[in-house]
């Protein structure tokens, strides 16, 4: 017969049993209606689970029903602080289908507000992912600069937040008079709140020690999860689909693709900052080339793309945003199905995260950068 000692399952604190612990749907720091389902050994992580779905609209199979022009609303409200690059995917999907080619100055435009939306995503992310972490004062910065991006997106597009930037064959307005001036001292300003936001964080001893070798992940497993965006490059792996397969006029432009070393949220940090500032090269350099001539393509009214298939992706804020889209002839795609960077990314959530503390949850969720608006689609 064993004895009690041989039978006990495994050693916890203070022969304390484990705990089952929900976070989310309604907290805070889980960045939407999240549901985290951890296990714990007093405050560590043993197990962890996501539960999704509840911000589930059915966007898929709403697309079943409606024409290409219909639909692609439906993209702002996918990522929604990140509206201009998820309108980028559809549209340039629709256009590989129909075989439209889009006129280059509404390329450069195209490129010019796609890099600012990743600046005011990636703006979103450092305020609210330092907020958790206790830094307010970061939030109130970032929220300043973002608010100059969203004006520009206001008198140019017409919106803020869900801005439904572009058409399907180009742009339906051009840019307004004082677009590449107002931009243009938007690039002279930015370098030096970047700095700012690196002055106080950089060096910040509570920052470091909430991020460096916090959710070490090993660039063997960021590629085995099928990780995109800056998650995957902050474990050393230099893929950005503008280098890959360069879309939109991303071929024409010179900027680097930073990396991490370490695969820690601290690297993952530098990288978005790092993003941020090659952004503004890039707009800098469509802004500078920006060439003369229309931003529509003609594309008939009732667009009905030949029988077939494509795939499409570009590089959004988060990572890989592709649309699959099989056509049937008609008005309306026979389907349409949706790769969202978020919903693939929030699978590193549980690799990251067990053998760290409850309080460390909060710093890898963040980040993750995830928005639940794309996970449950």
């Amino acid at each position: 017969m064993q004895s009690q000692e041989a039978i006990k399952p495994h050693e916890t604190l203070l022969d304390a049993e484990e705990m089952v612990l929900n976070m989310g749907p309604q907290h805070p720091s889980t960045h939407g209606v999240l549901r985290v389902i951890l296990k714990l050994d007093g405050e560590t992580v043993t197990d962890l689970d996501c539960d999704i779905g509840y911000l589930h609209r059915g966007v898929e199979k709403i697309a079943e029903h409606d024409t290409y022009q219909m639909i692609t609303p439906y993209w702002d409200r996918l990522d929604y602080v990140a509206a201009v690059s998820n309108d980028l995917c559809y549209v340039e999907g629709v256009e590989k289908l129909l075989q439209v080619e889009v006129p280059r100055r509404a390329q450069y435009l195209r490129v010019a507000l796609t890099e600012l939306q990743r600046i005011a995503s990636h703006l979103l992310w450092l305020g609210t992912h330092a907020i958790d972490i206790g830094a307010v004062t970061v939030l109130l910065y970032c929220f300043r600069e973002r608010e100059e991006i969203l004006k520009i997106f206001e008198d140019f597009i017409g919106a803020r937040l869900t801005a439904h930037a572009f058409r399907i064959g180009g742009l339906q307005w051009d840019a307004y008079p004082e677009f590449v001036d107002r931009v243009k001292e938007f690039l002279k300003m930015m370098p030096t709140r970047i700095d700012e936001y690196e002055t106080l964080l950089n060096s910040n001893r509570i920052w470091l020690s909430r991020t460096v070798g916090i959710g070490v992940l090993s660039a063997e497993d960021a590629i085995n999860l099928s990780l995109t965006g800056p998650v995957l490059r902050g474990s050393g792996v230099k893929y950005d689909i503008r280098k890959a397969q360069p879309y939109a006029a991303y071929a024409d432009f010179d900027f680097e693709i930073p990396v991490g070393e370490n695969g820690d949220t601290y690297d993952r940090y530098l990288c978005r900052m790092a993003e941020m500032r090659q952004s503004l090269s890039i707009i800098e350099q469509a802004l500078d080339g920006l060439p003369e001539g229309p931003v529509m393509a003609k594309v008939p009214k009732i667009i009905k793309p030949p029988v077939g298939e494509i795939y499409h992706s570009i590089e959004a804020p988060k990572g890989e945003i592709g649309v699959y889209l099989v056509s049937d002839g008609t008005g309306k795609p026979y389907r349409m199905r949706i790769r969202p960077p978020s919903y693939i990314n929030l699978q590193a959530l549980k690799k990251m995260s067990i053998g760290h503390l409850v309080a460390d949850v909060v710093a890898i969720i963040g980040t993750i950068d995830i928005v639940l608006g794309e996970v449950d689609r």
